[in-house]
């Protein structure tokens, strides 16, 4: 038997360092749950909510979309980062019309630094042991 297609959710996923973040966008009144928790719960700083939200502030869509989402790896920050190119792809593929928006805020380019690997003979990437002359 195969499984019926879901339309009511539109998808997004959004990386950022080791952070990956699966994104549920779906008409609603403005829920935002992260891994079963509400978005207050989950992230404690204001300013990590702040960049989950910005890209739903810049399309106007606070209150007419719930957003449930789930995300592993990295840390808060990260895992922030990784929400908001989610939600930002999930708003795209939603409505054609919010990528203009949403492109001028730097919401849909992914930021693709990560962490460097460390190299041998050093304490980490580039920082070296303490030299001593004597």
């Amino acid at each position: 038997m195969a499984s019926k297609k879901d339309d009511r959710f539109t998808w997004g996923t959004g990386r950022r360092k080791t952070a990956i973040a699966r994104v549920r966008v779906m008409d609603g009144n403005g829920r935002i749950i992260v891994n079963k928790r509400d978005v207050e719960d989950y992230f404690k700083t204001p300013a990590e909510r702040l960049r989950v939200l910005a890209p739903l502030e810049a399309v106007d869509c606070t209150k007419s979309v719930d957003v449930f989402i789930n995300t592993h790896g990295g840390g808060l920050a990260a895992q922030s980062g990784a929400i908001a190119l989610g939600i930002a792809r999930a708003l795209v593929r939603r409505n054609d019309s919010y990528e203009e928006a949403l492109r001028d805020g730097k919401f849909l380019t992914r930021d693709s630094r990560v962490k460097e690997r460390k190299k041998y003979g050093f304490a980490a990437a580039r920082r070296s042991f303490q030299f001593s002359k004597r």
